[in-house]
Formats: structure tokens, C-alpha cells, sequence
């Protein structure tokens, strides 16, 4: 080589360019597929059951169909979903979430009362305190159930398994004090509008789900809340150095989780017109934890996903009426929907499907050449 050649070296060698990735494979990495594939699958199943699934219908100024009926039905399981993904985002747990539905609806039929008078000729039942203040009183029962829970296990250091099993369990008993043991009927026609009502054609329960959903994702989206949340179910010890205020951030996030259970609560004692401390929210906890977890969002905390969490709910609704639909024995309801959402787990597990793979690949290297 030259003193020439040295002072001017060749020019670098352009990167080897890599292929781009196909549209499908971007779309199989997509944490969204298989919820998806899912929820394709089971209406699948319950239109070849059902043929009058897809027909909608506008009648009265309102619209109704059967997937009217499973997006209605599934809106108070969703909005209490939407809140437990914040939860588990941050590494925690919400199993009270029930409770406090039936928290909520024992509150709203107690602050409405049951007096009825003569109007116009007939008897009409009417509220003691504005429907405002009845509302919001039964939404704030439920958001400070939620902010004790965040301040036990934030300040005082519990677990978060045992500081909601506790108001799990206080919380029914609470909503069986104020209903007394007995199911409250409630008669005030205007409440009735938000578990039944319509707005514009379409479920107002299906709406303030919605609103739910869209009020989430720009506060998660548009501000660094969504990044804080993460960075305490990631590293909470870490966030915290960090400058992160993961303990009142967490008080906050389990105060919401209860105020989208109280929102569950007012719908469901609107819609089955009455308050029911006994059965009110029963398991929903579970089906709600099951609908976050279908939906994508990591139970270790660090990774969520709003929409993967609404897809999750309407799958466990559908699967519900599917199994509804099939004629399946309500006693192995629980078994057939427990087998579904295991197979669906299963299939979102990218270790699962690593060993699949391999299994499938062993045969095929190891037989005749």
C-alpha cells in the first residue's frame, strides 16, 4: 500500500441491506392477533348456531341485535377490567372489585330510597336526593374503597392479595349490612336509563364504557402517566430513585380501579332495577382479571393494553352467550369457559408456541434422508 493509498482509503462498504419484513409477520408479533383471532373464532361459532347474529335491526329509534345485546351486557365487565389493568400494570392485584359493585348499588338504592306519590292520577316512585347526587355518592363509595386499598398496600407495606381478599370479603358483608339481606327494589324510572336506556340508538351502558376507554387512553397516551405506570411495574425501586411518586401513584390507580367498579355497580342496579348485596358482582372479579390478561396486559407488571383489555372482555361475554346458545348445562359452564380461555392463554404464550414448533421440526430432521 501506497502513502497515497493510505491518505485516501477506499470508501466504506454500504450495509448489507436486510429483506423487509412482510406485513405478516409484523401482524403475527402483534399483541392484539390472537385476542382477535379469538373473538373472530367464537362468533364463528355462535353465528353457525345463532344465523340471526349479524342482523341488526332499527326499530323505535333504537338499535337491537344480538351484538347489541353481548356489547351491552359486556360494558360493566370491561369498564371494571379497565380499571384492574392499571392495577396489574403495576404490579398489583384487585380482587375486591366485585364487592365493591355491590358496594356501589347498595349505596345508590339507599340514597334513593323507595318513596313513591300520586301523580297525575297514579302511583310513581321517586328519589329522595337528585339523581346527581345519588350517582356520584355511589361512584365515591367505590373510589374510596379503592383508595384504601392503594393506601395499605402503598404506605402500610401489605401485599396486594391480602389487602383485597380482606375488602373482598368486608366489602360483600358491608353491601349485606346496607341492603339488610335482602334484594332492594329500585323504582326510579330515571335511573333506569343508565343500565337500559339508550342514547342516539345505541346502549348507554355500551357509551360510558367507551368514555371509560377513550378518557383512558389520552390520559395514558397524551401525558407521562402511561410511562410512569409502566416504570413502577417494571422496576418499582427503580422508579421510585427515579423521581417517580410510585406510592401515590399507586394509591391513585387503586382509587380509580374502585371508581370503575362503583360506574360497573350503578349499571348493573340500574339495569336489574334493584341492589343485591348477596350477588352483585359475584366472580366478576375473575372474569375481569381473566378478560385483562387475555387481552395482553402481563400480570408481572410493566406491560398493558387497553384495547387488548376491551377485546378480552367482549370475548368472555361472547363466550358466555355461546355457550348459552350451545344448550351447555349450566353447571359445567364454568368448565367449558375455563378450557376456552386456557386454550387462548396457551396460544399466546410465545414459549408454548416455541415448543410446538420445535416438537414439529424434530420429527421432520430426525426421519429418513
Amino acid at each position: 500500500m501506497t502513502i497515497i493509498d493510505a491518505m485516501n482509503p477506499p470508501p466504506p462498504r454500504p450495509a448489507p441491506q436486510l429483506p423487509p419484513e412482510s406485513i405478516w409477520l409484523r401482524a403475527a408479533r402483534h399483541p392484539l392477533l390472537w385476542p382477535l383471532v379469538t373473538l373472530a373464532l367464537i362468533l364463528a361459532v355462535n353465528a353457525s348456531l345463532n344465523p340471526g347474529l349479524w342482523h341488526l335491526q332499527w326499530r323505535n329509534g333504537h338499535l337491537y341485535g344480538s351484538l347489541i345485546d353481548i356489547v351491552n351486557r359486556a360494558a360493566p365487565l370491561a369498564i371494571v377490567a379497565l380499571g384492574l389493568t392499571l392495577v396489574i400494570a403495576t404490579r398489583g392485584i384487585d380482587i375486591s372489585v366485585g364487592a365493591v359493585v355491590a358496594i356501589s348499588g347498595a349505596v345508590a338504592a339507599l340514597l334513593m330510597g323507595n318513596e313513591s306519590a300520586m301523580v297525575d292520577g297514579s302511583f310513581t316512585h321517586l328519589s329522595r336526593l337528585p339523581l346527581g347526587v345519588v350517582i356520584l355518592g355511589a361512584l365515591a363509595a367505590g373510589a374510596l374503597c379503592g383508595a384504601w386499598n392503594g393506601l395499605l398496600i402503598a404506605r402500610a407495606g401489605l401485599q396486594p392479595i391480602i389487602t383485597t381478599l380482606i375488602m373482598m370479603l368486608a366489602g360483600r358483608g358491608a353491601a349485606q349490612l346496607l341492603t339488610g339481606g335482602q334484594i332492594l327494589a329500585i323504582g326510579y324510572t330515571p335511573y333506569f336509563t343508565i343500565g337500559s336506556g339508550f342514547l342516539l340508538g345505541l346502549p348507554v351502558a355500551a357509551l360510558i364504557a367507551l368514555a371509560v376507554w377513550g378518557g383512558m387512553t389520552l390520559m395514558l397516551e397524551r401525558s407521562a402517566l402511561g410511562l410512569f405506570i409502566r416504570a413502577i411495574g417494571i422496576n418499582p425501586r427503580a422508579a421510585r430513585v427515579a423521581g417517580v411518586r410510585a406510592r401515590t401513584i399507586t394509591i391513585c390507580v387503586y382509587a380509580f380501579c374502585g371508581l370503575c367498579a362503583g360506574i360497573a355497580g350503578v349499571i348493573v342496579s340500574s339495569n336489574v332495577k334493584s341492589a343485591d348485596g348477596n350477588n352483585a358482582g359475584l366472580l366478576m372479579e375473575l372474569d375481569a382479571i381473566l378478560a385483562v390478561t387475555i387481552g395482553g396486559t402481563l400480570l408481572t407488571g410493566g406491560r398493558f393494553t387497553l384495547a387488548g383489555t376491551v377485546i378480552g372482555a367482549l370475548i368472555i361475554q361472547t363466550l358466555t352467550s355461546t355457550i348459552y346458545a350451545i344448550g351447555v348445562p349450566p353447571e359445567i359452564n364454568l368448565v367449558v369457559k375455563a378450557v376456552v380461555v386456557f386454550a387462548v392463554m396457551l396460544l399466546q404464550s410465545a414459549e408454548f408456541r416455541r415448543q410446538v414448533r420445535a416438537l414439529a421440526i424434530r420429527p421432520a430432521a430426525g426421519g429418513p434422508r
